[in-house]
């Protein structure tokens, strides 16, 4: 064993490092976007497709994904959703992201 260790020692310290840095940068990475939940009320004329294209820009799921987390999460059976329910839906959120536009002076 002793002789494993001396010949592919490098090697070994190479793997163990590349995994702590591979792991190191998933938590960096998945830090930036963090999944929120926003409470909404349904409109008259409202369907759960119709909500999912409404906020397409704010989620990463497909319209069915989309569709499916919602009936789960707010214990939704068929299809059918009502005026003035209140529905959990899934947004992303991106932590420390503020967006600000400058103007020219004196305009």
């Amino acid at each position: 064993m002793k002789k494993i260790m001396d010949k592919y020692s490098y090697a070994i310290l190479l793997i163990i490092l590349s995994c702590v840095v591979a792991f190191i940068l998933s938590l960096r990475f998945n830090a930036d976007v963090e999944e929120t939940f926003l409470t909404i009320t349904v409109s008259e004329g409202d369907s759960l497709w119709k909500i999912s294209n409404q906020y397409s820009n704010q989620h990463s799921y497909s319209n069915d994904e989309f569709v499916s987390w919602v009936k789960h999460h707010n214990e939704i059976d068929g299809d059918k959703i009502y005026p003035g329910e209140e529905i959990v839906i899934p947004v992303n959120y991106e932590v420390g992201t503020v967006t600000e536009y400058a103007s020219a002076a004196g305009e």
